[in-house]
């Protein structure tokens, strides 16, 4: 080709619009029932209450910025606990990893958000358009009417699903019933209003405007999946050992009729028709394939029509194919290695967070030694050190906790500003959800043998819950 006609070339091919067929099959009804149920999660569970208490919140799942607070069910999660989340990043990232070391990407093909959405809207398309038929019939005959009446019903259809998805997204970050009557009433907070005019937007654009653009060009998951990939990951597989040579039925009667070889794909082309990417799985793997399976139920279909066996398409690996060709048995080896590696990891970091949440406590204590002076001696002897206490209470609800100092013998401690028990321990009250700072004298007596710096514990005990909380620190002498 010469220079001229290079320069004609377009540097990318151009899209095409991708028309995806509707199918049936247990791979659709697995993708119906977690759409459902993802969908019904992320909806209603706003609007679930769990009962904590007084002067707590009582929304199942609430995000209170405000205050500072996640609330799940039971657990309450304080802004210096963020390491929650990061456990759970890092849960979620191995979970991610297993899933693709047991089957691929299943991950995209069922789970992702884009997915689910995506499915939804397509829904919604063929319920105003038709099937992929009809929809391309329409697309070819241009304007008209009847068309403009169905795609107008289509895309308001769409915009009321992606405004209720912003709208369900902004309930997770305030008390639900009382933002939707102050979002009806429009009282509600501005920025209410702009996080579900955003969400709308990229809901509305993503799933139905973009959709297969999203998995093809903009997801990072698909090239980092592809690294992590190995020989034992089952994938959706077009088995060729079977397949090809590619044939009519008619051509392929005729070839079995005389002997020759001839595959049971009959190209008839269904499992390009149902794929949301458009790609044709018959090619290999591809980066646009999601592992959504539709494929297979498509080609069983038509297997099952011809009387031949089903899963000419289904999860496999490349290995497998040959070693069939070569007249060996497959191997499937979901445990291994990597997957009991990433098993491990999982249980590990899980049981970590576990146990960090069932001895979590609602009270902590911090002391600061007072550095000028670090000591005084005072006229009977004794050496008096100074501190800064601060107790922390992550209850609702006020509480008076009893301050006691050991280490040394004899150590007497005075609270500025405090009560004291019937056993002359000082008692420091902490308001709901704060913290207190109070001047703490610990006193050593004149006899006692003091070395420069020795540790002492401080302990405060709750009157109440009986919850104790300790911490160390340093007293200084001469």
């Amino acid at each position: 080709m010469d220079a001229a006609g290079a320069d004609d070339l377009p540097l990318f091919a151009a899209s095409r619009k991708v028309y995806p067929q509707s199918v049936s099959g247990p791979f659709r009804r697995a993708k119906w029932i977690i759409l459902a149920l993802c969908l019904g999660v992320y909806y209603l569970l706003p609007f679930l209450r769990w009962d904590r208490g007084p002067n707590l919140p009582n929304q199942a799942v609430l995000a209170d910025i405000a205050n500072g607070r996640f609330y799940f069910f039971f657990i309450e999660i304080w802004p210096q606990e963020v390491y929650y989340f990061t456990g759970l990043l890092i849960l979620a990232a191995f979970i991610l990893f297993l899933m693709n070391a047991v089957a691929g990407r299943l991950w995209c093909g069922y789970l992702c958000p884009q997915t689910v959405w995506t499915d939804l809207f397509l829904a919604v398309e063929r319920a105003f358009e038709g099937d992929r038929r009809e929809r391309v019939k329409r697309d070819e005959a241009g304007w008209s009417v009847p068309t403009a009446l169905r795609k107008a019903g289509k895309h308001a259809t769409w915009l009321i699903i992606a405004w209720w998805t912003g709208g369900a997204w902004v309930l997770y970050f305030a008390d639900a019933p009382t933002l939707v009557r102050q979002l009806a009433s429009f009282t509600a907070p501005l920025s209410a209003y702009l996080w579900i005019a955003i969400l709308t937007f990229t809901t509305y654009s993503l799933a139905g405007i973009m959709r297969e653009q999203v998995c093809k060009f903009m997801c990072p998951w698909p090239r980092i999946q592809a690294a992590l990939t190995d020989d034992d990951a089952l994938n959706v597989t077009y088995r060729y050992d079977r397949g090809d040579p590619r044939t009519s039925v008619k051509q392929a009667s005729r070839l079995r009729e005389q002997g020759a070889p001839a595959g049971d794909c009959v190209d008839c082309h269904q499992c390009v028709a149902v794929c949301p990417t458009g790609i044709d799985i018959r090619d290999g793997a591809q980066l646009d394939c999601i592992q959504c399976g539709l494929c297979i139920d498509a080609c069983d279909t038509v297997m099952a029509k011809l009387d031949r066996p089903t899963r000419l398409i289904g999860y496999d690996t490349d290995d497998n194919v040959r070693r069939r060709i070569a007249g060996q048995p497959a191997v499937y080896r979901p445990v291994r290695l990597r997957t009991l590696l990433y098993a491990a990891l999982i249980l590990l970091v899980g049981g970590a967070m576990l146990y960090q949440l069932a001895t979590r406590r609602t009270a902590e204590i911090s002391v600061l030694h007072e550095r000028a002076p670090l000591f005084v001696r005072l006229g009977d002897g004794s050496i008096r050190n100074a501190y800064v206490v601060r107790l922390l209470n992550k209850r609702p609800d006020s509480r008076p906790f009893a301050l006691t100092v050991a280490g040394l013998p004899g150590l007497r401690i005075d609270v500025v500003g405090a009560t004291a028990t019937a056993d002359l321990r000082p008692i420091v009250t902490v308001e709901p959800d704060a913290s207190r700072e109070v001047r703490v004298l610990v006193t050593a007596p004149a006899d006692t043998r003091l070395e420069h710096s020795q540790t002492i514990t401080f302990t405060a005990s709750d009157l109440f819950a009986g919850e104790v909380v300790t911490t160390r620190d340093h007293f200084f002498a001469p």
